[in-house]
């Protein structure tokens, strides 16, 4: 055998052994519980053959508490980039079976070379976290390593799309990065996010809690917010992100992907003409008026358990990628509140740093009402929706359903907040407050002086009625130009296409700032 034959073959059981990571023990663990090892992630991920790999020959510097005597290639962590669709994308991914995917400083210095390289290229970054937290080891060196990481998901938020899927444990120090990033993918009952785990707790509070009941993937799904999606397994979770990318451009100077279109952009949806009960407290799924609108019914929704009575989805109207937000009426009436501003908020801008038009559908009755919604800052939370839209400067189309009351108004993209296209349907009630309370207000001393029932209810049945003939309906806001239509609910899906085809070179620049101080 040559020497250059001896080099290639030690260069190739390099390979295999860098492969192997933990060993083959740790990595039937690893199955057995029901996950994927790390590069087994990244190849479900990514096109057949496309992965191409960085630094798999790095080991730690370590030597105190014995780690000296042990040394794996890649040191915990598969760096590297490949295609989604034939589109470029970084991906790292922790490995579980190398010190429990703790992260070490070398470990953290591979991660922040596929970011830098990310972001001098434009191509999202994917992270699968599955980590026992910093290495203990290595000290304050391991939290650098994890502050050199938040950095970089600083200045790239707005720059190029992050996803951070939680395939397995995150926790302490180490929940910050993802949490930084744009979107969250957690899997049940194998991963679980908090900053401070049970033993910590017990310890500190006296509470008695497990791993899923603090941090799993149903409490950040339903209550915490922090998870945008949730899959059965890690499969379904790959699935998800792939899907998610394929509405998102590459970075923040690049459109959305247009996907060609077999949908007619005028097709008629008839059933829209009945969906509004004649009833305005009777509740309808305005999902059903997305499926009808958008192509071939189709959408991404996210968060879907958390904070119901606001729907928001990524979907496409004749191909071209659009955020979507809808007040839900099968949920608190479609009302706004604190989680509900807070969701959609963060939605609106990150369509708008990464220029995917937002359409709105609007039925809100209002803001929650109540001493829990004021104490926890109701004030500061719809305030940042009511930021979002009027920073936002994409093509905003919004289209009234029902009803549009008050300050929900006025949130919910309206043309004062310079949304660009604002129709309604018929049946849209737009009004500082509803019919009853209204003339209870309007009306509060005349009702005093009448003290027969009957007679006072006959009395706020007719100043109702009349009040709902002179406000509660489109044509009041359509007189002074806020709105630009009143439209029949069966062509709705094809207004929103042409008033987005007209949007398409729309520019708006907001004023030279540092940056803005929204209300946090």
């Amino acid at each position: 055998m040559s020497t250059q034959e001896q080099k290639i073959k030690e260069l190739l059981e390099l390979r295999e052994k860098a492969k192997l990571a933990g060993g083959t023990k740790r990595i039937e663990v690893q199955h057995r519980k029901g996950k994927y090892t790390a590069r087994e992630r990244i190849d479900m991920l990514l096109d057949e053959g496309s992965f191409e790999e960085f630094d798999m020959f790095v080991s730690h510097r370590c030597v105190d508490f014995g780690l000296d005597k042990e040394i794996y290639l890649s040191d915990g962590v598969v760096t590297g980039y490949g295609t989604i669709d034939g589109r470029l994308v970084y991906v790292f991914s922790h490995d579980f079976t190398v010190f429990g995917g703790s992260l070490s400083e070398t470990f953290a210095a591979k991660i922040c070379k596929i970011m830098d390289m990310a972001m001098k290229v434009g191509a999202p970054v994917i992270g699968f976290n599955d980590s026992g937290g910093a290495r203990i080891q290595e000290g304050v060196k391991s939290l650098g390593g994890y502050a050199e990481i938040f950095q970089r998901n600083i200045l790239a938020s707005g720059v190029i799309p992050q996803i951070s899927a939680i395939f397995g444990p995150s926790a302490g120090g180490a929940v910050y990065s993802p949490a930084l990033t744009d979107f969250i993918v957690m899997t049940r009952s194998t991963s679980y996010m908090f900053v401070t785990g049970p033993k910590v707790v017990k310890t500190v509070t006296g509470e008695t809690v497990t791993s899923e009941e603090l941090g799993g993937a149903g409490v950040h799904s339903t209550k915490s917010g922090v998870a945008h999606f949730v899959s059965e397994s890690e499969e379904e979770g790959i699935m998800l992100i792939r899907k998610l990318l394929s509405y998102l451009p590459q970075n923040n100077l690049e459109e959305p992907p247009l996907m060609p279109c077999n949908d007619p952009i005028d097709r008629l949806e008839d059933s829209l003409n009945e969906i509004i009960p004649d009833s305005p407290n009777k509740p309808y799924d305005v999902k059903d008026v997305i499926t009808a609108i958008v192509d071939n019914g189709e959408f991404l929704e996210l968060q879907r358990d958390y904070a119901p009575n606001i729907i928001t989805c990524f979907a496409r109207f004749n191909g071209q990628s659009v955020g979507i937000v809808a007040n839900q009426p099968k949920y608190l009436a479609g009302v706004l509140d604190i989680n509900a501003s807070r969701k959609a908020a963060r939605f609106v801008r990150f369509c708008d740093a990464f220029n995917i038009p937002v359409v709105t559908l609007v039925d809100v009755p209002g803001f929650l009402p109540g001493t829990a919604q004021e104490y926890n800052g109701i004030i500061i939370h719809g305030a940042k929706l009511l930021y979002a839209y009027g920073e936002a400067t994409i093509p905003k189309v919004t289209v009234i359903l029902r009803k549009a009351y008050g300050g929900a108004y006025d949130v919910m993209s309206s043309k004062h907040l310079r949304g660009d296209i604002n129709y309604a349907w018929p049946s849209a009630e737009i009004a500082v407050m509803g019919p009853k309370g209204a003339i209870e207000v309007l009306l509060s001393r005349e009702l005093e002086t009448i003290e027969d029932e009957n007679a006072k209810a006959e009395f706020l049945q007719r100043k109702e009625q009349e009040y709902k003939e002179k406000f509660a309906n489109p044509y009041v806001a359509a007189k002074f130009g806020y709105l630009d239509d009143v439209i029949e609910p069966r062509n709705t899906r094809f207004r929103i296409i042409r008033a987005l085809q007209s949007l398409a070179t729309k520019k708006e620049i907001n004023p030279p700032k540092k940056h803005s101080n929204l209300p946090l």
